[in-house]
């Protein structure tokens, strides 16, 4: 045999070798782009569903947390429950940190469920959804805006360019639970800030990227107060709040 025989056979060995490699990294990489235009990018998916499951946790000992006595003696002062509610609302605004689970929302047509934070930072939204720091805290007169990934970090709201006019979404907050009907969606350019802005009622405003895989605009869905259940001090009689019917003051 040739001395090079060994040496031949040796590289060939190394070439096959690195081929199955580079064959199975390939095949993962494609498992993975697949995994994530059907669904979600999963890596970020399993960490958020970690987060999300210790933010429940967290929220859950936030419910618990009894007003202090100040605000006990508030409270008892107040007797009309949209007061108590803002009351509290305001309260929880004030002593939350940014990335703090405050709440839950739901949106039953796409079986969503989700822990939200508060803060739109990028840190924030990998945890879940996020409530925008300039708006209203659910309660407190004005624009509640929350915003949430489409295909990575769980994909919260991926699926919201589904819902539909009267479709259901509901915050769950320590102190109330909050209905709301959809009424509109909207396509609009990242800086198109004024989506967000007070229009004399309470809305609530969702927002993600849009198309699906790019960040080049947002879609927006817009749904208005129908009804607020006081919760927890905020319910001293169990009083349930109907907003009046009514039409949008903008355009549908």
């Amino acid at each position: 045999m040739s001395p090079e025989g060994p040496r031949a056979g040796g590289v060939r060995a190394t070439l096959r070798g690195l081929s199955t490699v580079l064959i199975v990294a390939g095949a993962l990489l494609l498992a993975d782009a697949v995994t994530t235009l059907v669904w979600q990018e999963p890596v970020s998916a399993f960490l958020a569903q970690r987060d999300q499951s210790r933010l429940a946790d967290e929220l859950e000992s936030l419910e618990e947390v009894a007003p202090s006595g100040l605000q006990q003696r508030a409270l008892a002062v107040l007797k009309d429950p949209d007061q108590r509610v803002a009351f509290l609302a305001r309260a929880l605004r004030r002593k939350a940190d940014e990335g703090q689970p405050i709440g839950r929302i739901r949106i039953p047509r796409i079986d969503a469920s989700f822990v939200v934070v508060d803060g739109t930072g990028t840190e924030d939204l990998k945890k879940g959804p996020g409530l925008y720091p300039e708006t209203s805290y659910p309660g407190i007169p004005g624009t509640t805006a929350i915003a949430g990934h489409r295909t990575t970090y769980g994909a919260p709201f991926r699926q919201i360019d589904e819902l539909e006019r009267d479709d259901e979404i509901v915050v769950d907050m320590p102190y109330a639970r909050f209905t709301y009907a959809v009424e509109k969606q909207r396509i609009v350019e990242p800086t198109a800030t004024e989506v967000i802005r007070d229009v004399g009622y309470d809305r609530l405003v969702l927002s993600a990227c849009h198309p699906l895989y790019s960040a080049a605009q947002r879609i927006i869905v817009f749904a208005r107060l129908v009804k607020t259940e006081p919760q927890g001090a905020a319910a001293a009689d169990k009083t349930l709040v109907e907003k009046p019917p009514g039409l949008s003051t903008e355009s549908r």
